[in-house]
């Protein structure tokens, strides 16, 4: 992360979310995104995407009816693998939400940021099938072209012709949505760049839910996060992308702001390939606090991570009561119950909803719950959305060898004092 400082008796900015892009299974688009978040909708079907004979069960989370031409106007789709096209969309969608003009941002220094866990692992899958089927003369070069991850943040300063924009792919797996907003979060807070375009995406691909298959953590048929029930994840796609710029910038332009970024937190841990660890979860939940200028008492509700898996969800639960203690633990939900885990895309995903929860005013729902699991003893706001005067929302992201990022997000109030500086991003200590 950016750990440039302003210079001396220079303030840092403050950095508000001024636009929001999204694909997912349960909307394309804030509008229809919101709608399905309020709803409680669900992203759950068939997976189409690739051949499932000889799996027992193939529920995912896929975007349907997603038409990349609709979005993507200077490149051609067809040279972008389908994670590029959800994330060129999404920054697209972002920049119009922001009421941006793309000339306007190329007038900016600028910085795209975006987190995966796959890349195009979708076009690899269908070059190792065919090389396994006839060899490697068979290699579709269009596919192959297609395949560095760096194109998800690269095509879209192709696609906007950003001249001498920062673009950076991050892969910290299932946390690198919230990795990549802190990075632009940096940036911003220390004067480097003007505006940020942050986020997520990944698509469903083969690779990654054979892995889960067999590691025996796929559902059957839903998502159901802190139910005693639950029996897994689905994995799901999709692309998030928030505009970052300073609170400044949003004001000079009239801009409508959803929400003001006020710190964040990381953890590198590298405990265990697989296993969350409690601790580590926890200590970097204090650390976006302080590095938030928040208590825990301030948070109004928690976007987890909440995978519906077994091990994530206790561990999870754990760490929150760990920092809140047992009796002041705040609503704790997980929007994957609607969208599945969409990877790198997922905690990027979830700061759109939880920016769009703070200006409209209601906690999305927690789906498919019948019953809490007692060692999680979270209120999950299971099955329906409520509404709710919000302040401070907080937003974890979880991932394989201890990478764990948790961001806070503020409604945007004039007179906040904002303790958070630049160069937030603190590490976990092992």
């Amino acid at each position: 992360m950016s750990t440039v400082q302003p210079g001396p008796g220079v303030a840092p900015r403050r950095v508000v979310v001024t636009g929001l892009g999204v694909v997912t299974s349960i909307g394309i688009g804030i509008e229809a995104f919101a709608a399905g978040l309020r709803a409680g909708a669900s992203g759950a079907k068939p997976i189409t995407a690739f051949d499932t004979e000889g799996f027992a069960y193939a529920n995912a989370c896929e975007v349907s009816d997603f038409d990349p031409a609709q979005w993507i106007h200077r490149l051609d789709p067809e040279d972008l693998g389908r994670a590029t096209q959800f994330s060129v969309a999404a920054a697209r969608m972002a920049v119009a939400d922001a009421g941006l003009a793309v000339e306007d941002v190329r007038a900016r220094r600028a910085l795209v940021s975006v987190g995966t866990t796959d890349g195009e692992s979708r076009d690899l899958d269908q070059l190792v099938e065919s090389t396994l089927a006839t060899g490697p003369d068979s290699y579709d070069p269009q596919a192959a072209a297609r395949f560095p991850a760096g194109r998800l943040s690269s095509a879209i300063v192709r696609e906007f012709a950003l001249e001498d924009a920062e673009a950076v792919s991050i892969p910290t797996a299932c946390a690198a949505g919230n990795y990549a907003v802190g990075y632009g979060y940096d940036a911003l807070r220390s004067g480097d760049v003007d505006i940020a375009l942050v986020g997520g995406a990944d698509a469903l691909c083969r690779k990654t839910f054979t892995g889960f298959y067999r590691l025996g953590t796929i559902a059957p048929e839903v998502c159901q996060p802190f139910d005693k029930d639950r029996r897994g994840i689905l994995t799901g796609e999709g692309s998030g992308i928030l505009v970052l710029e300073s609170l400044e910038s949003a004001l000079a332009r009239g801009a409508r702001v959803y929400a003001e970024v006020l710190g964040y937190g990381l953890a590198c841990d590298a405990l265990h390939p697989v296993a969350p660890d409690r601790d580590s979860i926890a200590r970097t939940i204090a650390i976006a606090h302080r590095n938030a200028g928040v208590t825990p008492d301030q948070i109004d509700f928690v976007s987890a991570h909440g995978t519906g898996t077994k091990a994530n969800d206790i561990t999870e639960a754990g760490a929150i009561r760990q920092v809140f203690g047992a009796e002041a633990m705040p609503r704790t939900v997980s929007i994957k119950s609607m969208i599945g885990h969409s990877m790198g895309a997922a905690s990027a995903v979830a700061l759109a909803a939880c920016a769009v929860a703070l200006t409209q005013g209601f906690i999305p729902p927690t789906i498919n719950h019948t019953e809490t699991d007692p060692e999680c003893g979270v209120d999950c706001v299971p099955n329906h959305a409520v509404e709710a005067d919000l302040d401070i929302v907080q937003n974890n992201a979880l991932a394989f060898g201890g990478n764990n990022a948790v961001v806070i997000l503020a409604r945007y109030l004039p007179e906040r004092v904002v303790a958070g500086r630049a160069g937030a991003g603190e590490l976990s200590p092992v």
